[in-house]
This record gives C-alpha cells, sequence and structure tokens, in this order.
C-alpha cells in the first residue's frame, strides 16, 4: 500500500509547475510549427488575434492566482471556487479514491489476473511529439444532488485519467449561476471558463432527464464563449461523453453532447459510455461495482486519453481554415462578429 501511495505521488505532484503558453499558438513552447516542419513548407503560420491571446494568459495568471484553493478536496466555503481535487481521497495521492481501489487494480493488474492491465497507455507518446507536459483534462458533470451517480462517474473517470498520467480537474458546479451576460465576472463564471482554457481535453458526464441532458450541465456549455476574438475557444479540444440513466439504457444524453461537441469545433471521441440503472452500479463509497458498464468506462477513458495526447499535438494545425487566412490576407487580422456585422451595415 505505501508503494503504491509513493508511486503516485512521484507519478503526478499536487502542485503543477507554471505552464509556459506560447501565446501565438496557445500550445507549448516547441510545438511544431509552420511554414515548413512535419507540415511541409508551404504552410503558413496561424493568426490568433490579440484579443483571444491575451484572454489566455489571462486564464493562465488567474487559475495560478486561485491554486491555494483549486488543488483541494473541496471547494471555498465561500465562493465555491477550487476543489479540483475532489474525486480524490487524498489529495497528495493522484488517482485515489474511498473504499474498493479497482482502479489501481485495473490500471496495473499486479497479480495478472486478467492480462488487460492499461498501464502501457501511461508510456504512449505518439512518433515526433513535441509536447510533453501532462494532458491538460477538464471534468464537468451534471447534477447537484448530493448522491449524484455523473458526479460519481466524473469522479471515476478522473481517477482512471490520473493514473495514466492526465493533469485532471474536475470542475464542481454548484454556485455556478444561470446564464445572464450581465454577470460574466462572477468568480464561478471566470473559474469555469479559464478551466476550459487550460484544459486540451474535455470530459461530460451527464443524467439523462427528459430524453436529453439536465440544465446543470447545459448551463455549464452555455457559459462558454461562442468566441473570443473572433476564435471559438473549445475548437481543437477533444471531448469524451458519458451519461447516466436511472432507468433502462438510453443514448439521447451521449448523442445530445456530441451535438454540442461538434457545434463547439471538439472533435470527439469515437467511443462511449451509457450506465443504465446507475443506482444500481454504485457501491456506498460512489465507486462503480465491477460488471460490463464498467469495463465499458475504462475502455473510454483508455481510449480518450490517447485522443487527447495525439490530438493535442495537431489541434491548431486541424483548426487552421482557409476562410480565416483569405480573411487575414485581406483584413491584416480576423474581424470580430461585432465588426463583421458593422462592415455587413456599410454595404
Amino acid at each position: 500500500m505505501v508503494a503504491r501511495l509513493l508511486r503516485g505521488v512521484a507519478r503526478l505532484p499536487l502542485r503543477r509547475a507554471t505552464i509556459k503558453v506560447d501565446l501565438s499558438s496557445r500550445r507549448m513552447s516547441g510545438a511544431p510549427e509552420g511554414p515548413g516542419g512535419m507540415y511541409g513548407p508551404r504552410r503558413r503560420p496561424m493568426v490568433i488575434p490579440q484579443a483571444a491571446q491575451d484572454v489566455v494568459k489571462a486564464a493562465h495568471d488567474h487559475l495560478d492566482a486561485i491554486s491555494g484553493i483549486g488543488f483541494q478536496t473541496a471547494p471555498d466555503g465561500k465562493t465555491g471556487v477550487g476543489g479540483w481535487l475532489a474525486h480524490r481521497s487524498d489529495a497528495s495521492v493522484p488517482g485515489s479514491g474511498p473504499g474498493n481501489d479497482w482502479i489501481d487494480v485495473v490500471f496495473r493488474d499486479p497479480c495478472d489476473k486478467t492480462g488487460a492491465s492499461i498501464e502501457y497507455v501511461a508510456d504512449f507518446k505518439p512518433a515526433g511529439a513535441a509536447l510533453s507536459h501532462p494532458p491538460r483534462i477538464l471534468v464537468l458533470y451534471g447534477s447537484l444532488r448530493e448522491t449524484s451517480f455523473s458526479r460519481k462517474l466524473a469522479f471515476e473517470c478522473a481517477r482512471l485519467l490520473e493514473l495514466m498520467g492526465g493533469d485532471v480537474r474536475v470542475f464542481n458546479p454548484r454556485g455556478l449561476p444561470v446564464r445572464d451576460p450581465a454577470i460574466e465576472d462572477h468568480p464561478k463564471v471566470q473559474e469555469l471558463r479559464d478551466l476550459s482554457l487550460w484544459s486540451e481535453g474535455h470530459v461530460w458526464v451527464s443524467p439523462e432527464m427528459h430524453g436529453t441532458i439536465t440544465g446543470v450541465f447545459k448551463n455549464q456549455i452555455d457559459w462558454l464563449p461562442l468566441n473570443t476574438g473572433s476564435v471559438r475557444p473549445t475548437q481543437g479540444r477533444c471531448s469524451a461523453v458519458l451519461q447516466v440513466n436511472g432507468g433502462s439504457q438510453s443514448f439521447n444524453a451521449v448523442n445530445e453532447l456530441r451535438r454540442l461537441a461538434r457545434w463547439m469545433r471538439m472533435p470527439c471521441c469515437t467511443n462511449q459510455s451509457s450506465v443504465a440503472k446507475a443506482w444500481q452500479e454504485f457501491d456506498d463509497d460512489g465507486r462503480m461495482k465491477e460488471s460490463s458498464f464498467r469495463d465499458r468506462v475504462v475502455d473510454v477513458m483508455e481510449e480518450y486519453y490517447k485522443f487527447v495526447v495525439i490530438m493535442r499535438e495537431h489541434a491548431d494545425y486541424l483548426v487552421d481554415r482557409y476562410s480565416e487566412r483569405k480573411e487575414v490576407a485581406a483584413k491584416g487580422r480576423l474581424l470580430t462578429q461585432a465588426e463583421k456585422e458593422k462592415e455587413k451595415q456599410k454595404k
């Protein structure tokens, strides 16, 4: 047990080193760039609006400023901000959780009982990879209930991703106001938006209610800006979708989550999970019981982690668009939506 704890601490320290952001590409310094490099000599560098660069820098600065309450297992009592490590039973041990520690067994398969551990994923690095920091993953869930099954499932996903090597932060939606443009400076709104900008991927877990996702989950998505300085801030981030059901298995929520991801220009992991009769699938400690549903969750996270590690290397390249390069060539930069509307009125 002690050896496992020490390995966990060594793998992912509680306090992350400050990330050096290359604001010209919104990625780590050293990432492959054009012209030249792996993308060939004819690619021109992307032009990111200054407003978007400023927002990214401000987000990282703000998260550094609140990291003291961020890297805790419970949010701040006054503001509700932080508690990004609520999935851990021990804040200093990545992947830790209460009760039956099945995730460590699945991850390492120490007695080789199944012959199918997922520990190998932690060693995965795409050929030619330029990014060496742990993949930055934001987890969102869609219920405020004390016994929320979407939160329990989100926590299990976070633990799996941490053991694979991810830098995982879970956002607590409690205290997030209903979408209102008049209160965009609310602490919970700023926290959510900055965590999204910090991230390289999202994991979304929602209950199904009245045949679709819950208002709690949709409210979080509604608070994410459609664009920042004419750039959609979620574009290029890889997403994974999961749902819990009170009754028989359904796929309405995950289908809606996929539609949202597409709208937000986020590539979605091909696998997904829908847990039927969720109240039967978790024990009193909030841990998933052994079942085919649990195996599917492991499958989804295993696949998703690989997607993130691959996609983040090329996110900017994949969303480099002809129409935007054409606009930059004509106007010198990308115009905001307001500027585009003003130009239309002049015609």
